[in-house]
C-alpha cells in the first residue's frame, strides 16, 4: 500500500473530502465547542480522541461489510436515523437546560473517550461521511484497502480540525464566565445541535 498505487486524482479528492467534512459544523464539533467553553481543552481531550477513534472504526466497519448490510436492508438505516434524531435531541436538551453540560446522574463532566466512540454509531454526519467516502472516493481498487486509507485520512486530517473547535471554545471561557452568558451560549449550542438534524428530518418526513 503505497502512494504509487493511489489514483493521482483520488488522493486530493480524499484529502479535501476529509477536510471539509471534519472541519464544518456538525454534532461533534458543536459539542466540542460547548465542552471547550464548559470544561477547557485538557478535560475535553478524551472527547476529541474518542471522536477520531470512533470515525476510524466506523469507516473500517463500513469498508469491511457493514455498508453492504445497509444497502441490502434499507430499513436499518431508517432505524439508525430515528435513533440519531432522538439521541441528539436529548443531548441538545441536556446542553441547553444547564449552566454546564450534564450527563449521567447529574454529574458535570465532559464526554468520555468510550462515550465519544459510541456516539459516532448514531451520529448522522459521521455515517454520511463514511458511507459517502466508501462509495465515491476510490483510493484503491480493493474495497477494504480503500476504507483503510480513508480511515487514515479521517484521522490525520480530522483530528487537528476538531481540535480547533475545542480550542476555540476554551478561548471563549473567560468571555463567558458570567452564568447568564454561559447559559445563553449553551442554549445557542443546543439550537445549533438541533439544526444539524434538518437533512435527516426532511428525509424521514418527506
Amino acid at each position: 500500500m503505497t502512494l504509487d498505487s493511489l489514483s493521482a486524482s483520488a488522493l486530493p479528492a480524499g484529502i479535501l473530502f476529509a477536510l471539509v467534512t471534519t472541519i464544518t459544523p456538525g454534532p461533534n464539533n458543536t459539542m466540542l465547542l460547548a465542552s471547550g467553553v464548559n470544561f477547557g481543552f485538557r478535560r475535553t481531550l478524551p472527547h476529541i480522541l474518542g471522536i477520531s477513534a470512533g470515525v476510524v472504526l466506523l469507516m473500517l466497519s463500513v469498508g469491511f461489510g457493514l455498508g453492504e448490510a445497509f444497502r441490502r436492508f434499507e430499513v436499518l438505516y431508517t432505524v439508525l436515523e430515528v435513533l440519531s434524531v432522538a439521541y441528539l435531541l436529548y443531548l441538545a436538551w441536556k446542553i441547553g437546560t444547564s449552566g454546564e453540560m450534564q450527563v449521567k446522574n447529574g454529574e458535570r463532566r465532559p464526554m468520555r473517550f468510550h462515550e465519544a466512540i459510541a456516539f459516532q454509531w448514531i451520529n448522522p454526519k459521521a455515517w454520511m461521511m463514511v458511507l459517502t467516502a466508501a462509495t465515491t472516493i476510490h483510493l484503491s481498487a480493493d474495497y477494504g484497502t480503500n476504507a483503510l486509507l480513508m480511515a487514515l485520512l479521517f484521522y490525520v486530517i480530522g483530528l487537528p480540525c476538531i481540535c480547533l473547535w475545542a480550542a476555540f471554545g476554551t478561548a471563549m471561557r473567560r468571555a463567558l464566565s458570567k452564568p447568564v452568558w454561559l447559559r445563553t451560549f449553551n442554549i445557542a449550542m443546543a439550537l445549533m445541535l438541533v439544526a444539524t438534524l434538518y437533512p435527516i428530518v426532511l428525509r424521514l418526513f418527506a
